[in-house]
């Protein structure tokens, strides 16, 4: 496992940085590749916060764990990781096709806006992958998003959103293929 750590408004001591190798080094049992593990210890109101991410084949596991105790953060932060990958193994195993997960990862890129009414403060480009809506959610969930944009494998790969309702359950949103905007 490739681990890249990051520290905001603290310095974490050479011990922790190898506590926290040796924990999350324990879920790499669960990837068949080798993962990428960003680490963000960082100091909140004298309050400690470990985020941790993990990404392997396309899929992003993510916890933030905020306590008295760095080392109690990270492992709690480890423990809810693994208790994410648990939950979702099986349905995994069942819902997608044997390499569906393997493609690249997406560049992420930052750009401004000038305009005043409207102004961007934050863009991003990523590449949209091929899956079902049931694969869109399982990701979303993963990812502790509201919303994910994906190519909709059961829809002729028409551009789609799933997102999570405020009075429970998901949302589909597809694009119907017309192109007179």
């Amino acid at each position: 496992m490739k681990f890249t750590f990051t520290e905001k408004k603290m310095d974490s001591s050479e011990e922790l940085r190898a506590y926290a190798i040796k924990k999350i080094s324990k879920l790499d049992r669960f990837f068949k590749t080798e993962a990428d593990a960003y680490v963000t210890f960082s100091l909140e109101r004298g309050r400690f916060r470990a985020e941790i991410t993990i990404h392997n084949n396309g899929m992003y596991y993510r916890a933030s764990e905020l306590t008295n105790d760095m080392y109690a953060s990270v492992d709690s932060g480890v423990a809810a990781i693994d208790r994410q990958i648990r939950r979702n193994k099986t349905r995994l195993e069942k819902r997608l096709k044997e390499g569906s997960l393997d493609f690249e990862q997406p560049a992420p890129a930052v750009e401004e806006s000038d305009e005043d009414d409207f102004r961007i403060v934050r863009s991003k480009r990523f590449s949209i992958k091929p899956m079902s809506p049931e694969e869109a959610i399982l990701q979303m969930n993963l990812l502790g998003h509201e919303f994910f944009v994906f190519k909709n494998t059961d829809a002729e790969e028409a551009i789609s959103v799933v997102y999570t309702r405020k009075n429970g359950g998901y949302g589909l949103i597809c694009d119907d293929g017309m192109q007179d905007y």
